[in-house]
């Protein structure tokens, strides 16, 4: 798998997430470098779990939608009599 980038503005935005959750959460003050570790971490260590969690819900959805696609092209043949 490829390590995941975010833009500088997807980032600060998730920075900002950490340091809130902290703060209301944990009632503790952490600063943008150490949010950004954690995060680091997280993606590291735990986010393959969700990404192989999405890959099998796009997954379900194709096989589905594929399935769906499968009725429309059997309603669209004509009798050969």
């Amino acid at each position: 798998m490829t390590e995941i980038r975010f833009s500088k503005d997807e980032t600060d935005r998730i920075v900002d997430k950490v340091k809130t959750y902290f703060a209301r959460e944990l009632e503790q003050d952490i600063g943008g470098f150490e949010a950004e570790f954690l995060i680091a971490f997280f993606a590291k260590e735990i986010g393959p779990y969700f990404y192989n969690r999405g890959l099998a819900d796009a997954q379900t959805v194709f096989r589905e939608k594929a399935e769906e696609a499968g009725y429309l092209i059997d309603e669209l043949e004509q009798p050969t009599n």
